[in-house]
């Protein structure tokens, strides 16, 4: 026959679950006590999710500010021949770019030297992001492995209390293991937009120097045809 004492105790638990909260004082509570309840290591969890999610916004915001979402419908292959015409940042790179006119050898140069003052520290950031957003899941199997010797002690320990035990160690581990897939899982995602709008800006930049480099070549190959004639 089951044990009365264990059978009380599984009662009380089933009675302390609550539906999930519709209203948005619950979901809070309920989020707050699911934090609380995970442990020490939701700590950690906490100051990794406020670090990823603040360094890929701001870099999100700040790949943003460059108008690459926007590249594909604007005309910047037509302010090549006018680049006074050019608006936004990609103009404010035509203009820099073709400063010295078409000069095949500081045309590579500018250009380097545009993407050198932004792809390195973009690179940096994503890594920065990447070191976060995988340490978030690495720290939740860390709460279940402690949830789970928990678990083990109560299997290990004959007393009334062996379900609780059992019961509050499967949980924990749940709890943090959760946390930190629901934390990696978004994060992964704006990484990868981002990292997507970094390699756009790339492609721009190599397309608008292998665009200026051969016109610079015709203009070469003309000179020297009308020399010749």
């Amino acid at each position: 026959m089951p044990d009365p004492s264990q059978a009380a105790a599984a009662i009380d638990a089933a009675q302390h679950i609550k539906a999930f909260p519709t209203d948005f004082a619950g979901f809070v509570s309920g989020t707050w006590q699911v934090w609380v309840d995970g442990g020490w290591v939701m700590i950690p969890l906490g100051l990794v999710t406020i670090l990823a999610y603040y360094e890929v916004t701001a870099l999100f915001m700040h790949l943003s500010k460059t108008g690459i979402t926007r590249l594909k419908k604007t005309p910047w292959t037509q302010w090549i021949d006018n680049p006074e015409a050019g608006t936004g940042h990609f103009g404010e790179v035509i203009r820099y770019v073709l400063r010295d006119g078409l000069n095949a050898e500081s045309i590579v140069n500018r250009i380097a030297s545009v993407r050198q003052a932004l792809i390195p520290e973009v690179n940096q950031k994503i890594t920065l992001i990447s070191v976060y957003i995988t340490v978030a899941p690495l720290l939740g199997l860390f709460g279940t492995v402690i949830g789970m010797l928990t678990t083990f002690k109560g299997l290990a320990v004959n007393t009334g209390q062996t379900i609780d035990m059992v019961a509050e160690g499967i949980r924990v581990a749940l709890i943090t293991t959760q946390t930190g897939l629901q934390i990696a899982i978004p994060g992964y995602i704006l990484l990868s937009l981002t990292v997507r709008r970094r390699n756009e800006y790339n492609a721009f930049l190599a397309t608008l120097e292998s665009t200026l480099v051969q016109k610079c070549r015709l203009l070469e190959k003309e000179k020297a045809e009308k020399a010749g004639a």
